[in-house]
């Protein structure tokens, strides 16, 4: 059936609970705006309580002998280092600058991170990062910390979550503008929640490839759906993979056990099965380059490197006399697959990680479309450029979630978004399926470490040839169609790109062009509703 059957209205309609929707949700209820929270899964199944490594943050009076150096300004050098030249440095300042006051909000909210033996928070290093600036809870487990004191807020906030609903398509006016969305419950049962404003907040893309360390609801549909709402997307083409994911044996599928970058800022190596040192002289940071540099490395010692085996390599934590207390989550993941790190070296390989393109928003959550914001790893605020600097996404989401709230609020008073009544009609979408485990298996084969035209062009192939148009009647075919325009949006910008950079990485193309490719390509549907670039002047008036 193609009419909802069920209506209901909000001020603003948040899509997802991981860190920036449930600390925008919050902070829209502290201003006094009616807030509903919408999520497929159940509340806790986000992406946020995997994140293990910790918050990227400067702290003023929180610093440790060794951090006592550190500052904003160093953090902001890192993460332009890290981004490749394609970060929007007023957007990483801005981010960066906010931390501080994000992170000590959370902290109200209940969140309770380590404490260090001398006093303040305990900070551990990270690939990329200059200083011990990262703060962590629970040794490992930062994320399951956060996502655990957001949703108690939230709950003590009275902020309603409407779990098992899946956000299918906007609700536009005549004009475009979005005042609502089209959802379905988990029978199938269509229905309009109605609001001026929507934050997207639905995480990212990693069910996109075979393998990768994010949970299976992360499969690009809010990026999907602001496309076919007429926003543009940029950057897609980098999709950051973890250099140290658990390898459990040939063929692993799903999610996978992440190894936080952690374990090597407190001394952990990588190694090949022959003892020898994988990042010796790939670069000056050595394990603890950025993240697009060691897992090219690791790709590229498996392929073919003296000691490598074809499918992962080891990760040397032998060293690290507190392993199981430090910790715990890895520790736990690796005794169930057999490995105890105490004693000998954990096999890992990359798997795919974090999205650092997305939905082209500023750094206030708007996006090009009027009632349609966007935070977290959905968004291209401009942070990340074409490689993420670690534990910065949590960062990312608390910042950008607070500020897209107040955002939305001052749109309010200012009487610049649509009122829910001026909908038009409203329809199930019909949208390109593909058959997941295909698509899958040609972007784990073909777009992920190491992409050529050749290999790109065979992705584009297997997708037209497997696409069947389909009316999003169901959390599945929602989830595949978004799988569906994101792997296109990808490979197109990805064929573009004639270079490597960042986490793209072209075995055709090697070398980084700064005079050519400096730039951020931007994705938008065409009439027919397929990804093609776009002059990046549509995108302009956002980032």
């Amino acid at each position: 059936m193609n009419t909802p059957l069920w209506e209901a209205r909000a001020d603003l309609l948040v899509v997802g609970t991981g860190v920036a929707g449930l600390t925008a949700a919050l902070r829209a209820r502290e201003l006094g705006l009616r807030v509903l929270v919408v999520t497929k899964a159940a509340g806790e199944d986000g992406n946020t309580r995997w994140a293990q490594g910790g918050v990227a943050v400067v702290l003023p009076g929180e610093h440790d002998a060794d951090s006592a150096a550190d500052t904003i300004e160093l953090h902001v050098r890192d993460t332009l280092v890290a981004g490749a030249g394609l970060c929007e440095e007023a957007a990483v300042e801005a981010i960066i600058a906010g931390g501080p006051a994000a992170v000590t909000r959370l902290r109200e909210r209940g969140a309770v991170f380590d404490a260090a033996p001398t006093g303040g928070l305990a900070r551990t290093r990270e690939g990329g990062h200059s200083a011990f600036r990262v703060v962590h809870a629970g040794g490992d487990a930062t994320g399951a910390e956060v996502e655990r004191a957001l949703l108690a807020a939230a709950t003590d906030g009275r902020v309603p979550v409407l779990e098992n609903h899946v956000a299918v398509d906007a609700v536009r006016t005549p004009l475009g503008q979005v005042c609502g969305l089209l959802v379905l419950d988990g029978n199938g049962v269509p229905g309009v929640l109605g609001a001026p404003a929507v934050l997207l907040a639905s995480g990212g893309l990693g069910q996109l490839y075979q393998a990768t360390s994010n949970p299976e609801v992360a499969t690009g549909d809010g990026l999907a759906l602001a496309l076919r709402a007429g926003a543009v997307a940029a950057d897609v083409e980098f999709v950051q993979f973890h250099p140290t994911v658990l390898y459990t044996g040939r063929g692993a599928r799903g999610r996978c056990p992440l190894v936080t970058e952690a374990v090597r800022g407190e001394g952990a190596v990588l190694v090949d099965a022959t003892g020898a040192r994988v990042m010796r002289g790939v670069h000056p940071l050595e394990d603890l380059a950025p993240r697009d540099v060691v897992a090219a490395a690791i790709t590229r010692h498996m392929a073919g490197g003296p000691g490598g085996v074809d499918d992962h390599v080891f990760l040397d934590a032998t060293g690290i006399s507190d392993f199981a207390r430090r910790f715990p989550t890895v520790h736990a993941a690796c005794l169930a697959a057999g490995v105890d790190p105490a004693g000998e070296p954990i096999p890992v390989a990359p798997a795919a990680h974090f999205a650092c393109g997305g939905v082209v928003s500023d750094v206030d959550g708007r996006t090009s479309v009027t009632g349609l914001y966007a935070a977290g790893e959905v968004a291209r605020t401009g942070l990340h450029g074409a490689n993420r600097l670690a534990s910065n996404s949590l960062l990312e989401g608390l910042v950008v979630g607070t500020r897209a709230a107040e955002a939305v609020a001052a749109d309010l008073a200012l009487g610049v978004l649509a009122k829910p009544s001026a909908s038009a009609a409203v329809h199930l979408p019909t949208a390109p399926v593909a058959a997941r485990d295909s698509l899958q298996r040609v972007m784990s084969r073909y777009a992920a470490i190491g992409r050529d035209a050749e290999g790109l062009a065979v992705v584009g192939s297997v997708l037209d040839l497997s696409t069947v148009d389909r009316t999003l009647d169901s959390r599945e075919l929602v989830e595949d169609a978004a799988l569906t325009v994101a792997a296109r949006a990808l490979i197109a910008a990805a064929a573009e790109r004639e270079e490597s950079r960042g986490c793209h990485v072209r075995t055709d193309f090697t070398e980084r062009d700064d005079v050519r490719w400096q730039r951020s390509q931007v994705v938008r549907l065409n009439p027919s509703g397929q990804p093609v670039l776009a002059d990046p002047a549509v995108a302009r008036g956002v980032a």
